[in-house]
């Protein structure tokens, strides 16, 4: 299954686990906006992580649906994003590696972040021929400033976690940490 999920001491782990890059296709969106909907209304967990396997929150969007019906089909992930704003519980994403494109909007879009120092961000939508479409371009000026933002809109070349943690004032990161990202979450 692409996504998984677990609860540990009434916290849900859900996990992205679809190889090589997690990308977001229409089933991984289907699981995942289902797995968030189950924890978000059990009683007996109070918070919830999102992570990625493989070292990989998620590369974004599946470029090998690009074109057909399933990249639009529901849920889609201006869906989800509905779905985590909505969300009365927190929901922490817990980033390792890659994290691009749609994968950066969906975390963008939780309450809170961590990331292992090493992490790489970027919103490579531009070298496509878009414009990220899922609430990046309004979210990442608020987390990181707005010359900062820019530059991750307009060149789509990744950053690294530390490096954007560095900058003064950013709410990207509750902070960083290296080993067992879900741990830190």
């Amino acid at each position: 299954m692409p996504v998984t999920s677990r609860v540990d001491c009434g916290v849900a782990v859900v996990t992205i686990d679809h190889p090589p890059v997690n990308g977001l296709g229409h089933t991984v969106r289907t699981e995942l906006l289902c797995e968030l909907r189950r924890a978000l209304g059990s009683d007996a967990i109070r918070a919830v992580v999102v992570t990625g396997r493989e070292g990989c929150f998620s590369a974004g969007a599946d470029i090998t649906e690009f074109g057909t019906p399933r990249s639009t089909a529901t849920p889609t992930l201006a869906e989800i994003i509905g779905e985590v704003d909505a969300s009365p519980k927190p929901i922490v994403a817990a980033i390792d590696g890659t994290c691009f494109g749609g994968g950066l909007e969906l975390a963008l879009a939780m309450h809170y972040r961590v990331a292992t120092p090493s992490s790489s961000l970027a919103l490579p939508e531009v070298n496509l021929g878009f414009v990220p479409g899922s609430g990046g371009t309004q979210r990442l000026p608020r987390a990181i400033g707005m010359a900062a933002a820019a530059d991750l809109i307009t060149t789509g070349k990744p950053k690294a976690a530390a490096e954007l943690a560095a900058i003064p004032g950013q709410r990207l990161f509750e902070g960083l940490c290296d080993g067992d990202i879900v741990v830190h979450a």
